[in-house]
């Protein structure tokens, strides 16, 4: 493994030296002007994979739009996730020829070969009794908690068996949302302690480890994704889809705005607008299972109807190294 060089240009042209790429992928947004003309110096071909640009970096982007463009013209191929990033990259000065949508490659992620199989080895590992139902609260942040645990208390009035499995967006937050959900007279564990074995009475399960809650979200009943009951954007809604888990979301979906449009079109997602709403439709879905079902279903259809992306992808990379 490689650490990616600090965007000084000294440091990038050692490291290109040393490495001698024949080519790089960038994710997303990842635009390092010293990196990038250092690659278009040396003739190492660039290409931005599942490229996108938000609304946000677009307008800061905008105010320095001729430094940028010239920054652009060092790369060789864009593929945008969809027709809104493709608009907003040639705004900012990227060459037409080289702009192509082509999707988002997390459409094309493969779920487990049997989520049941994968559901019950959850269920085992944290100790979860067969049948009860649970909201898996992913990617909170700070400000979000507080209004889930106090949902999930009411909720419990109705649903007394409702098990919250709440999943910080930042590890290092563990322990003070620990201290918010016992702060709520709630029994919290971390799902290392259940791993290790250790159990007990537990109301709600703290995600305190990096790299699986996109497979924790096999076991839910319904999901929520965080960062999106306050203005941080949203998070990514693709990964409970991909195991038919429900999902809800907050009125901040602005990185995923077209995205969640399309599953709320498809019936695949709903988007609340604040602490009641989520109450009503969440309740409104635990005493429905055949709903939750539907649900699940539309998900994981619209999950399909994109798919592809990753194909047209690896295309247009042949195309640039051949």
């Amino acid at each position: 493994m490689v650490y990616f060089p600090i965007d000084l240009p000294m440091v990038v042209h050692r490291t290109l030296a040393t490495v001698r790429p024949r080519l790089i992928l960038l994710t997303e947004t990842e635009i390092w002007p010293n990196f990038l003309h250092e690659c278009a110096a040396s003739k190492i071909p660039v290409a931005i994979i599942n490229g996108r640009i938000s609304e946000r970096s677009f307008s800061r982007y905008r105010l320095i739009r001729p430094f940028i463009r010239r920054v652009l013209q060092c790369v060789d191929l864009f593929c945008m996730q969809t027709g809104t990033d493709a608009k907003r990259i040639l705004a900012l000065g990227a060459s037409p020829e080289r702009v192509n949508v082509v999707g988002n490659l997390k459409f094309d992620a493969a779920p487990h070969a049997d989520a049941s199989s994968l559901a019950e080895q959850w269920r085992r590992e944290l100790h979860i009794e067969a049948e009860r139902p649970i909201l898996v609260a992913g990617s909170t942040h700070a400000g979000e908690e507080e209004v889930l645990l106090q949902v999930f208390s009411r909720l419990r009035g109705e649903f007394p068996d409702l098990l919250l499995i709440l999943a910080p967006r930042h590890p290092e937050r563990v322990a003070q949302v620990e201290t918010i959900v016992t702060g709520h007279g709630l029994a919290a564990v971390r799902q290392s302690a259940l791993a290790q074995g250790r159990d007990g009475a537990k109301e709600v399960i703290l995600v305190d480890t990096v790299g699986e809650l996109a497979a924790l979200y096999a076991v839910g009943s319904i999901s929520f994704v965080g960062g999106s009951l306050i203005p941080r954007g949203g998070h990514n809604l693709l990964e409970p889809a991909l195991y038919g888990c429900p999902v809800l979301f907050g009125p901040h979906m602005e990185n995923f705005n077209e995205a969640s449009a399309y599953f709320i079109e498809r019936g695949a997602a709903i988007q609340v607008s604040d602490a009641a709403d989520l109450t009503r439709q969440l309740a409104r879905l635990l005493r429905d299972p055949a709903a939750r079902e539907r649900m699940g279903q539309a998900a994981m259809a619209a999950l399909a109807a994109h798919q592809g992306a990753c194909e047209r992808t690896v295309a247009l990379l042949e195309q640039l190294v051949l």
